[in-house]
């Protein structure tokens, strides 16, 4: 539900009841992951979505009925052989999804509203990291209860049953906050390894990824653009404080006027932060660049021509990057689309990001035989024993 967190955490300080069906698990091709949802209100209003309007209409009335019966449910959602008309997926997946009410006087709902709080808004606003760790399946008592953790392993609320459940499942819903992730956990009802599981969903809500756009230039105007609209916390950086002004890059978070390296040294980034180099000029792109390839960013493009590319490649190496180094950036920047225009290139860039996120290969749909979904990287297993990321 932290998907909708800003119009919800609205919803709460209005006092409004609602219910929220969350997706929880999904096998084969389904439009949303885990953690995607819809709520309702006591009006009938609506937002979010859960399917991409497959089931809309069904999971609107198991919301409606939450909020008269005050009783979660957990359903299931698949394309149906039998009955083509049937309440299903028609691409063929299956979803489960569990409904919430979250009313005045539920126990649910004050750590509901304390994970809205931490997650509305973003950084931005005031916004905070934090897991949503509700139980899925398990005693019909348990189902729905919800237990907020927090980056330093502190939590509030609880499951209300033994405290060893408490205690681990906070633990486990650091581990993937610290990734960012959500995914499901089985865990004993004692938060031991055996006796009856429990399906536990814990829900990710972390700042924004960044992208640092590099170069004041238009065709990072465009960059600004659609990097905001792919929902990152923008950066433009570039030397020259004739061309890094706020009008001309109105949508960016920053403008930073500073030798790029420099600013890289000091700044943080993380496995979700992508680096776009567009100034295609050795003296700001090599010691940028040398910095750059040793970092633990999920992307690093330099702009250029082919030639511009062999040339800053040959400075690199002299200045001691490795093969191994060099193998990470993307050079020229972006996939092959024609792409022309500013808009046209920052559209090639954007793809390219996206498709390294998440594992897609860049080739056209129409006649492959790829997923039209792709997860992206998994996690280590060793990391999380009884994590299953859907």
């Amino acid at each position: 539900m932290l998907d909708i967190a800003d119009e919800l955490h609205r919803w709460v300080g209005q006092g409004r009841d609602f219910a929220v069906a969350t997706v929880v698990a999904v096998g084969g091709s389904a439009p949303r992951q885990p953690g995607a949802a819809l709520a309702v209100d006591a009006d009938g209003t609506a937002i979010g979505s859960v399917s991409g309007g497959c089931v809309e209409g069904a999971v609107y009335e198991l919301c409606r009925q939450a909020l008269e019966d005050g009783e979660p449910v957990l359903e299931r959602f698949g394309y149906s052989d039998e009955d083509a008309f049937a309440v299903g997926l028609t691409c063929g997946g299956v979803i489960d999804i569990l409904v919430t009410p979250v009313r005045t006087g539920d126990p649910v709902r004050p750590v509901v509203a304390a994970a809205l709080a931490s997650a509305a808004g973003g950084e931005a606003a005031g916004g905070e990291a934090a897991a949503l760790a509700r139980i899925v399946s398990g005693p019909a008592e348990l189902r729905g209860r919800a237990l907020l953790v927090r980056p330093d392993g502190s939590y509030d609320g609880g499951f209300g049953a033994h405290p060893g459940l408490d205690r681990t499942v906070a633990a486990e819903a650091r581990a993937l906050l610290d990734a960012g992730l959500t995914g499901t956990l089985e865990i004993g009802e004692q938060g031991s390894r055996c006796g009856a599981p429990l399906t536990v969903l814990v829900e990710s809500s972390v700042p924004p990824p960044r992208m640092i756009v590099f170069g004041a230039i238009d065709f990072a105007s465009a960059l600004v653009r659609i990097g905001k609209f792919l929902g990152y916390h923008v950066t433009v950086c570039d030397a020259r404080p004739v061309f890094a002004t706020r009008t001309r890059f109105p949508e960016a978070d920053e403008i930073v006027v500073e030798w790029p390296h420099r600013y890289l040294e000091r700044t943080d980034v993380d496995a979700r932060t992508a680096l776009c180099v567009l100034t295609h000029d050795a003296k700001f792109d090599v010691p940028l660049l040398r910095l750059a390839l040793r970092l633990p960013v999920a992307y690093v493009g330099a702009m250029g021509s082919r030639r511009t590319h062999l040339d800053r490649e040959r400075r690199l190496r002299q200045e001691g990057v490795t093969d191994l180094e060099l193998a990470r950036l993307r050079s020229p920047i972006g996939l092959d689309l024609g792409a022309r225009t500013p808009e046209e290139t920052a559209l090639s860039i954007a793809s390219e990001i996206v498709a390294h996120r998440r594992g897609g290969t860049g080739v056209p749909l129409t006649g492959a035989h790829t997923p039209i979904h792709h997860d992206g990287p998994a996690p280590n297993p060793a990391d999380v024993p009884s994590l299953r990321v859907s």
